[in-house]
């Protein structure tokens, strides 16, 4: 019996999960690497993490006592709560990426088309870029698929 796509990449996914960084989690490492892209208000990343503002914040106050993230009040109004990544939080997030890609590029590198596997998962990130967007704007669903 063939794997269908959504249970093959719930394999990848596990594979991940399984082969992560011993100071790192799979889900520390999604919050890290939509920081390294610039500050974030809390909402906005829990939303395109798919995720409760309760799952993001336990995440987020274990990335803070580990000096990953900090929280800064944005200027002019102390309600605001931006979350920025950290030196030390870069050379972690650094550090998993390359841990990950190496396992991926285990998987990858065993395909017929390694090259055709890569455009496929770009075009499926920026499949999942623009379903996200409306919901992090506040142009649309707050979350994906309109839920």
């Amino acid at each position: 019996m063939t794997d269908s796509p959504a249970l093959t990449i719930a394999r990848l996914s596990r594979l991940l999960d399984s082969h992560a960084p011993p100071d790192l989690t799979v889900p520390q490492y999604r919050v890290l690497g939509l920081l390294s892209g610039g500050d974030e208000r809390s909402t906005a990343l829990a939303t395109r993490l798919a995720v409760a503002k309760t799952t993001l914040t336990s995440l987020i106050d274990n990335l803070v006592e580990r000096g990953y993230v900090a929280r800064e009040t944005a200027a002019g109004d102390r309600r605001v709560v931006r979350l920025a990544m950290t030196t030390s939080g870069r050379e972690a997030f650094d550090a998993a990426e390359r841990h990950f890609a190496s396992v991926f590029d285990d998987v990858v590198q065993q395909c017929d088309d390694p090259a055709a596997v890569l455009d496929a998962v770009d075009q499926i990130r920026r499949v999942l870029d623009s379903r996200w967007a409306p919901a992090i704007t506040g142009s649309g669903p707050t979350a994906p698929g309109g839920r």
